[in-house]
């Protein structure tokens, strides 16, 4: 089934072994132990060119660089997802704070966050790790 049409996407479920194996060491922190990256030293933070911004453990169609804007964070931020289904929501407690976790819909891997001080349409501010993407140019 295709996302974003309201229909369900097939998980993507894999062992931990797995997932090892398939990520570069990077990803597997930030995608599976929902680890963080330097601000402005990451891959996608000053990105302008068009294309998709893919999960890089799974594949899934999460952001589109229409809706990237530069927030003045050092992280790759959007406005919105590319579909409502694309991603999920979590709570997310640590550091004293409780903060909206962004998720990828189909595996579950950490992406980053999602704050309610971003730019209009939204007001969103999706901040992203680069590690937990993977970037495909419009051809």
């Amino acid at each position: 089934m295709r996302p974003g049409l309201g229909m369900s996407m097939e998980k993507v479920v894999k062992s931990d072994e797995q997932w090892k194996r398939e990520l570069t060491a990077d990803q597997y922190r930030i995608l599976r132990l929902k680890g963080t990256e330097l601000p402005f030293h990451n891959e996608y933070y000053a990105n302008k060119r068009q294309g998709s911004y893919l999960c890089a453990g799974c594949g899934n169609k999460l952001f589109s660089s229409k809706a990237k804007y530069d927030s003045g964070t050092g992280w790759p931020s959007f406005v919105e997802p590319i579909s409502p289904d694309a991603v999920e929501f979590q709570d997310d407690k640590t550091f004293r704070t409780v903060r909206t976790e962004v998720v990828c819909a189909r595996c579950g891997g950490h992406l980053g966050h999602v704050f309610d001080d971003g730019p209009l349409p939204t007001g969103k501010r999706y901040c992203m790790n680069s590690g937990s993407l993977r970037f495909v140019e419009e051809s």
